[in-house]
Formats: C-alpha cells, structure tokens, sequence
C-alpha cells in the first residue's frame, strides 16, 4: 500500500517547488510524534515510516464488490515499511515489517475507548487500531531502537487512484496467481496490473503457503515496478500528469508536518537518481513463523539477533547487503576440436540421441 506514495515523492523530486507549492497543502497533517519521549538515537540518513492502512470509505460499492472489498475495515495497518534513504541520497533500502509480526506496545491510551493500558503483546497491525499513527511509530521504534524522522500514511483508494493515473504497472509472473479471498486471478506471463488489480495484488495472503512473508516479497516487487513506471513514462518531465497523478496520491495521504514542500522535493531528487543497484528490499528475518500468544493467536516472532543486526546496518547507514567486487574472469581458450558433448536420450522413443 504505502508503494503509492512513492510516485508523489518521484514526482515532486522531478519538477521542483513551484509546482509542489500548493499541492502539498491536500494533505492531511498529524502528529505522530507528539509528546514522545526516550526515544532512540538519530542515525545517519533519514528514516520513513510508509503504512498503507485498509480504508476504504471513498470507494464506490461496485468497486468494493468488484474487489472483494465489502468487509468491515479493521483500521489497522495493511503494509509497515521503514523506508531508508543514505546521508548521501544515493541508496534506499526498503525494510518491510510483518503485520503479523508479534509487538510488544508502550503504554498508551486507547484511541477508541479512552482507556490507559499498560504495555502489552499485539500483532504489530494493531497497534494503529488501539493507538493510531503515534502508538504505531512508538512500537515500531521500541521493536527496532531505529528513529522514524517523517510518518507517511496511504490507503486503498489513494493507491488505485494512483496506478490508474500512471497508466497501470507492469508484472510478470512466473506461476498462475489466484487468491479466492481478494478475487485476484492472472495466469502465468506478463501483466498490465489497473489500479483495482494491483491493489488485489498486494493484497493477496492465500496464493501460496508463505501468507504474509510472500504477500510482501510482491509488495516489494510491486513497488520496483511502480518507481520504474513512474521514472520511465514521462511522469517526471509532464507537468499535467505530474499534477494528476500528485493530486490524486496527496488527496488521500497522511504526513507528519516536518515532511513539507522542501522534504519532499529533496527526497524526490534523490529517489529519481535511484536503480536496481541502489535500491534494496528486504524482510525482517523471522525466527518462529507460528509464535502462539494467549488471546492473540499466532504471530510471527522476529529472529532477535539477526534482525538486531539488520537495524544496526540501518542505524549506521550502511547497505544491507555488503559490496563484492567481481573478479575478473580469465579466459580460457579451447580448440572446437576438443569439446565433447555427451547427448543422453530421457524420452521413450530410440534414436532421437543421436539426431541432436
């Protein structure tokens, strides 16, 4: 959910102030850090919490029943993502947080009943149900002693305003994707994904038995997909599409209000400059995929000490993945003569080895 926002910060990155000035006003400002105390250390590079949640109120009924999308809204999140960008601007590295992921809160007051709680254990989606924006922040910097610098806030009709208005979003698949529950049906090949689709398929957590964890890998893939569209089919050099597709993603967005017009085009020039070498995703490593708590159900327990080592790499800014030089190749030449190919016949019909 939260890959929409993405295309806005691009966008912003791409045309500069004037154009920004005055759009950034649709969005709706919180503040998700107020009166927060202890809270960790600043880093090197910035840090942005993306959640995608699951509103839909400005969706029609038809587009609610075309989507499998008539339920109740749980208002909680659907997507957790720390999003960081290096001192330098020149890496991204996309850290996706489980919604399932077993979290312990702060003590807070309940948003909708007004009552105090003291900590205690949730699935890491709840946490905006019980707290909102302020309560998630809180629980996602107590999981991992990183600091969120800005808050970013998407939900459903923001995202498929936004694929729509790019013109959709390429994805290939190397199986059939079918998913009863979201209704999402693609058969193998390459696919143009619409805004209602797209969001079917990031959704989707019965396609296979990976649930939660395959459901983000797509999000991830889904998310390299929109940066390419949005950097490749003139978004950035368009001032009509721009203002199209950055009113229709900001009319629906939720920021903090540290993340104005000068944040965001820093952060959208930078993004622009970014590629598959200098973008990297990944998941919070999981210890136990079916961690039982009492009156919760079961969770997915993070791995303590190699996700510890996955927030130090962001605390210190460096790439989650370190740098291998590639050794250079020695060529070596072979005479024709001397290769020799072994052909073995696996069919039922004789003969055919000797034909290749």
């Amino acid at each position: 959910m939260a890959t929409a926002l993405s295309v806005a910060v691009l966008a912003a990155g791409g045309l500069g102030h004037a154009l920004v000035t005055g759009l950034d006003s649709d969005i709706d400002r919180i503040d998700p850090f107020k009166d927060m105390k202890n809270r960790p250390a600043r880093g090197h590079g910035m840090n942005v919490l993306l959640v995608g949640t699951d509103g839909r109120d400005r969706l029609s009924r038809e587009e609610k029943e075309k989507y499998r999308l008539g339920g109740a809204p749980c208002h909680c999140t659907d997507t957790v993502m720390i999003v960081h960008l290096s001192e330098d601007r020149k890496r991204a590295s996309v850290v996706s947080l489980p919604r399932d992921s077993y979290a312990e809160t702060p003590p807070h007051t309940d948003r909708t009943t007004g009552e105090r709680h003291g900590g205690h254990p949730v699935k890491l989606n709840a946490a905006y149900a019980e707290g909102g924006p302020q309560l998630t922040v809180r629980t996602v910097e107590k999981m991992t002693d990183v600091k969120i610098d800005h808050y970013l806030e998407v939900d459903f009709t923001s995202f498929m305003k936004t694929v729509d208005v790019l013109g959709g979003v390429r994805i290939c698949t190397a199986r059939p994707l079918r998913d009863t529950v979201t209704g999402l049906d693609l058969a193998a090949g390459t696919h143009e994904l619409k805004g209602g689709q797209a969001l079917q398929y990031v959704r989707s957590r019965h396609i296979d038995g990976a649930s939660d964890l395959g459901r983000m890998q797509r999000q991830q893939r889904f998310l390299a997909a929109l940066i390419a569209r949005a950097t490749s089919s003139g978004v950035l050099l368009n001032p009509v599409r721009f203002r199209d597709v950055t009113q229709a993603v900001l009319g629906s967005v939720r920021a903090d209000e540290g993340l104005g017009t000068d944040e965001l085009i820093g952060l959208g020039r930078a993004m622009r400059a970014f590629s598959p070498s200098s973008s990297e995703f990944t998941t919070v490593p999981i210890g136990n995929m079916s961690y039982a708590v009492e009156g919760i159900g079961s969770t997915l327990k993070w791995d303590e000490a190699k996700a510890g080592r996955l927030f130090r790499t962001l605390r210190e800014d460096r790439p989650l993945a370190p740098h291998r030089v590639r050794s250079e190749v020695r060529r070596v030449e072979v005479a024709p003569q001397q290769i020799r190919v072994q052909v073995r016949n696996g069919t039922m019909t004789a003969g055919l080895g000797a034909q290749v």
